[in-house]
């Protein structure tokens, strides 16, 4: 999944589905092995209950800030594994991720990471990591928001380094077709059901008009909008989001539900109301094993919310730096020593 100022992204099930998680979970043995759920229970036990208050505290000024911080996570962890590379700014040696095309102007969120950071700085001094501050907000965020809670794995450590480069090859683009995103998927451990499973996040946060508007007007140079693009919605896109104008219009990715965290994206798939191409690709590509996906987590909510919490756990598992590599970073924004 690559979104824009808080989700443009990006961007299983029935049987099949309950065997791929299987799958899918022992592809990362290794990482689960090495990250825990009470990794810090003897060193910073109220951790994961400091996170989540400082996130609800954010909720209340900002509506977006769940799918601004669970976006984050999501593009750390597709470049160089889950690793708060995302969070470092810009220095003599680091070129940042967060000025890569997929998070230039869009990546948000920045400021609760580092309210959450001066708490636990303040709590338990050098102890928690930034990269695990990302998947304890991540879980904060969508549990806030109605949605699933999940057991968090815990241990990773931080990056010395970004890789700013990745982040513009690596991430998924709300603009690129769906064999493309399934091969980005796959290339860090994902399967089609975390795919699917993953882009129901967008069933909150905003999108700004430069990340669907392709779709708008000359889609693929057709010198019409998409076909996959419900009439209505088209109609009311367009206004918004004029042939000639600045792209900087936000509105909402889930219609229904905008900051609910619910099923309804599905339901929006079904009825040709998904807003980015890459979530409409889901239901609309011919032939595409993602369809039944989309369908059963349409009529099942507990099959997505089941799904979700397993595809999350599965990403926060992409490469983690364990033991003694890397660094529990003091400031988010820079290496220890800079």
């Amino acid at each position: 999944m690559a979104i824009t100022n808080t989700f443009t992204t990006c961007n299983g099930f029935f049987i099949i589905i309950l065997t791929t998680l299987v799958i899918s979970s022992s592809l990362f043995g290794t990482s689960n092995a090495q990250l825990n759920a009470t990794f810090y229970a003897g060193t910073c036990p109220n951790a994961s209950a400091m996170v989540r208050t400082i996130v609800q505290q954010a909720f209340q000024s900002d509506s977006r800030i769940g799918a601004s911080l669970i976006r984050l996570h999501f593009h750390d962890c597709f470049v160089n594994g889950c690793d708060a590379s995302i969070l470092l700014d810009d220095s003599g040696s680091i070129q940042s991720e967060k000025n890569a095309g997929p998070n230039a102007n869009s990546a948000r969120g920045f400021n609760v990471v580092d309210n959450i950071k001066t708490a636990l700085e303040n709590a338990c001094p050098g102890v928690v990591s930034c990269s695990d501050v990302l998947a304890l907000a991540s879980e904060a965020s969508v549990s806030l928001s109605g949605g699933p809670s999940w057991t968090v794995l815990l241990g990773r450590r931080d990056s010395l380094t970004a890789n700013q480069a990745g982040a513009n090859s690596s991430i998924p683009s709300p603009v690129e077709g769906l064999s493309n995103i399934t091969s980005k998927f796959s290339a860090v451990g994902l399967n089609t059901n975390d795919l699917v499973a993953l882009s129901g996040a967008h069933t909150f946060g905003r999108a700004r008009c430069g990340v669907f508007s392709n779709r708008l007007f000359n889609f693929s140079g057709s010198g019409n909008p998409d076909p996959t693009l419900n009439t209505t919605l088209l109609s009311s896109l367009q206004q918004l989001c004029p042939q000639n104008g600045t792209g900087s219009g936000i509105t909402n990715l889930d219609l229904s539900t905008p900051d609910a965290f619910d099923n309804n994206y599905f339901t929006n798939l079904q009825s040709n109301n998904g807003l980015l191409q890459s979530d409409q690709e889901l239901f609309s590509t011919t032939g595409s094993a993602t369809i039944a996906i989309v369908t059963s987590f349409a009529s099942n909510q507990t099959l997505f919310f089941q799904a979700f919490a397993q595809s999350m756990i599965n990403m926060g598992n992409i490469s983690p730096l364990t033991g003694s590599s890397g660094e529990v970073r003091l400031d988010c924004k820079k290496v220890n020593g800079s």
